[in-house]
């Protein structure tokens, strides 16, 4: 038996002898497996494989080689070996030997090896069939190859036995360390914190086969972070070390944890992880004042609701456990002053409730509370989680303005009292400690007209003119006083000042002073019933009287009767009245009031006589009215005047566009317009139709050259004037060409006209080589001319060649059948 060596630089005595212990491990199960003739799978089974072949792990087979039994030998197949991973030693490692039991030794069987490897990682001795392994091994890229064996004959590459598979596993070595995959770690744990209480678990993975020896057998150890944390060897827990632990004297650890294979034993190989371990905070410390007394000061001219003063109580605890709660528990200050929490810096806020006053009371006291409103349970033999402090609050005196003995006053003068009248006195006194005299003054912006001045020592406020009351009943006013000798603060007060009434303003009638009476009214018929108002203040018991003037008292035509409740009755005492004699009558009428003095006025009353109709309507007070035609009103008049006017407009229009002359669209030359009027005076005129035309036109070609512009368009294009047809010969012109082309290019000119005119072409009239063409004149004409060209000139002269070109033809064929 040959055992199988592996080197390896760098390796112990310790990773040696596992090695050789494997091996002659190895070598000893084939050694006593070997009974009989049977093969063993891969889960350890004996079957009988007729013919099979056998697979050595480095081990020659005993007997001799080629002996004939009547029965053919078998040996022990093994479908499994072992390749040590990581092996560098100079030769390829023999993994075992391939041998069929119809192999003679001859040379003539060739073993061949396929499958995971083959041929790359693992070749194969096709004679001997010797496996060794070419390249360096990793198990944990892959750890296991799975191969098949196969013996075939070498001359014919015949299979000799069926293909055998087998597997070939790569042996683990401790060539990888642990590691933490997660690291680093972050862990919370709450301060005073039990001993043993767990923080949280690390794990760390080992790539070395965990099946096979101590590779991946890891123990768990702390570097760093005792003695405040340990960590459980088997599990890698955690754990606090020391009771106590508080946030507030230290609130982060940072723990190195090692991982160690092979047990921990040395030669393993380790890794290690950082965890930051933080405290997290509990209510285990009370809130504190960092002073038991606090002295605040107040001026006594600050107003309710302004800040006296702060005060915070420390409590190292975060969050909802640092909070602190402020109350008022004591102190005669307790209703003068209140308190608040600041929601942002989370003071107390002490805050004036009522004034105070530095003559009546100098100073107060206040005690306050601070607690947590939330406090743990567990931590509650620690407590009491509350403190006090006391608060002297001193009061400063301040130059304080005056201050009058009122908040307002009120005084009545009567009216039309003469200037220097006392109305009243007003009254300010200084509440500091100097008690300095005060001065008075009216600011001239309440008494703009300055009806009122005061003694600026005493606050005496008299007139400087008489009062109307009918004018302004109510003066209101304001005065101010100021400290003499202080800071110049002033302090004004509200002066109502009442004009009492005097009667002194006569009564009037009330209503309108003109009535309207019909000439037809009866006799002691009561046309009116007249009042009377006084700017005077009515007392309870005043009335007023009425009586005619005395100029008028026995006149004969109207009578007044006092009604005793301040109002009168106008009656007629006779009839005929007529307007056209006397439209208007006046009546004087005093009225008197009983005041004291009594006053009384005369008001005179006008009466007009009216038109009325048999109703008593009233159709006209005047005496030459100006009467308008029946059912029209002034409205209706505007209205038809406005017609009128609207009417006149629309005529002047009308002629104006009448005077208007349309314009052509061509510009015609005055000499023109009758060359461009046709008259059809009858149906079929015959030659009176033609008097319309020029006939100079058609006899001057030349003229039918120029253009007239259109004024309804404007050409993009100026065309050139067309020059004047030249006179061709006779025979060296197609006619019907160019009375085309010519139509061609009226039919394209854009500044040709838009109607149908009359084309000139130049071969009519006179001086033309063609000659008259006239019927007319071809009977009296004596012409020799030869006519056969007019054959040329198109299919429109054909008519004409067939006349003409055959008059020699037709003229001598007569003159044949006369000679016959």
């Amino acid at each position: 038996m040959v055992m199988l060596v592996m080197r390896r630089q760098g390796l112990g005595l310790l990773r040696a002898f596992l090695v050789l212990v494997g091996v002659l491990a190895l070598c000893s199960v084939a050694l006593g497996t070997r009974k009989g003739n049977a093969s063993l799978d891969h889960r350890g089974h004996r079957h009988r494989h007729p013919g099979h072949m056998s697979l050595y792990r480095n081990q020659h087979r005993g007997g001799k080689e080629g002996q004939v039994l009547h029965r053919s030998k078998r040996g022990w197949v093994w479908n499994q070996f072992f390749v040590i991973e990581e092996y560098t030693g100079p030769d390829p490692v023999l993994v075992g030997r391939l041998h069929s039991d119809v192999d003679s030794g001859d040379g003539n069987i060739k073993y061949i090896l396929s499958g995971e490897g083959a041929g790359t990682i693992f070749v194969i001795d096709d004679k001997t069939g010797n496996i060794h392994a070419t390249k360096t091994l990793d198990r944990e890229e892959q750890a296991q190859y799975t191969l098949t064996a196969q013996a075939v004959a070498r001359d014919t590459n015949k299979p000799l036995e069926p293909p055998s598979e087998f597997i070939v596993k790569v042996q683990d070595i401790n060539d990888n360390p642990p590691e933490f995959l997660h690291g680093p770690y972050y862990a919370r744990v709450p301060e005073m914190s039990n001993v043993g209480t767990s923080v949280m678990q690390v794990t760390a993975t080992d790539a070395d086969d965990p099946t096979y020896g101590n590779s991946a057998r890891l123990v768990y150890s702390i570097l760093q972070g005792q003695p405040y944390f340990s960590v459980e060897p088997q599990t890698g827990i955690i754990r606090t070390a020391l009771p106590n632990m508080d946030r507030e004297a230290r609130q982060e650890y940072d723990v190195v944890i090692q991982a160690k294979d092979m047990g921990g034993h040395m030669g393993g190989l380790s890794g290690t992880t950082e965890v930051k371990i933080t405290l997290t905070d509990v209510n285990d410390n009370p809130p504190k004042f960092p002073q038991s007394v606090y002295s605040m000061s107040v001026l006594e001219d600050k107003v309710p609701g302004e800040e006296v003063g702060r005060l915070k109580a420390k409590d190292p605890d975060l969050g909802d456990n640092g909070l602190v709660n402020y109350r008022l528990v004591d102190g005669d200050g307790i209703n003068m002053f209140e308190l608040s929490t600041d929601s942002e810096t989370r003071e107390a806020v002490i805050k004036l409730k009522k004034p105070v006053d530095f003559e009546t009371k100098r100073s107060y006291t206040l005690k306050v509370e601070g607690s947590n409103p939330r406090i743990d349970p567990q931590f509650l033999a620690w407590g009491p989680y509350k403190d006090e402090a006391t608060i002297k609050i001193s009061v400063e005196d301040a130059d304080e303005p005056p201050v009058f003995v009122a908040p307002s006053y009120t005084f009545e003068v009567e009216e039309n009292a003469p200037e220097g009248t006392l109305v009243g006195r007003v009254h300010a006194k200084d509440t500091d400690v100097a008690n300095n005299p005060v001065r008075y003054m009216i600011p001239r912006y309440t008494d703009v007209e300055q009806f009122f001045s005061i003694n600026a020592e005493d606050g005496l406020i008299i007139t400087t003119r008489p009062l109307d009351r009918e004018t302004q009943p109510w003066h209101n006013i304001s005065v101010s006083a100021t400290e003499i000798g202080g800071h110049h603060q002033d302090t004004k007060v509200r002066v109502n000042i009442r004009v009492k009434d005097v009667n002194d303003n006569a009564p009037e009638i009330a209503t309108n002073n003109e009535v309207f009476m019909c000439e037809s009214v009866a006799p002691k018929k009561i046309i009116e019933t007249i009042t009377a108002v006084d700017k005077d203040e009515m007392a309870p018991r005043q009335h007023f009287t009425f009586s005619l003037a005395p100029e008028v008292a026995h006149n004969s035509n109207f009578s007044l009767i006092d009604n005793r409740d301040s109002t009168a009755s106008i009656s007629v005492l006779r009839k005929g009245f007529s307007r056209l004699n006397q439209d208007v009558y006046h009546l004087p009428i005093e009225i008197s009031d009983n005041g004291f003095p009594a006053m009384s006025s005369t008001s005179t009353l006008t009466i007009r006589v009216c038109s009325c109709d048999s109703k008593n309507t009233i159709l006209s007070c005047n005496v030459e009215p100006f009467v308008l035609p029946a059912g029209l009103s002034t409205g209706a008049l505007i209205a038809i005047l406005a017609c009128i006017v609207i009417l006149l407009a629309i005529v002047v229009l009308f002629v104006a566009l009448r005077r208007q002359k349309k314009e052509p669209l061509i510009v015609f030359e005055e000499e023109d317009i009758r060359e461009n009027i046709i008259t059809y005076d009858d149906e079929g005129g015959g030659e009176e139709d033609t008097e319309a035309f020029d006939i100079a036109t058609l006899q001057n070609p030349d003229g039918a050259n120029g253009f007239l512009p259109r004024k309804d368009i404007k050409p993009e294009l100026q065309y050139p004037i067309r020059p004047g047809s030249g006179r061709p010969a006779a025979n060296s012109v197609d006619v019907d060409d160019f009375i085309k082309t010519r139509i061609a290019e009226a039919d394209s000119d854009p500044t040709a006209p838009p109607y149908d005119s009359i084309q000139i072409y130049g071969y009519e009239g006179r001086g033309s080589l063609a000659g008259s063409l006239s019927s007319l004149e071809s009977v009296t004409t004596e012409s020799d001319l030869d006519y056969d060209y007019l054959q040329s000139w198109g299919p429109r002269f054909k008519k004409l060649a067939d006349l003409y070109g055959t008059k020699d033809c037709s003229i001598n064929d007569e003159d044949d059948g006369e000679d016959s």
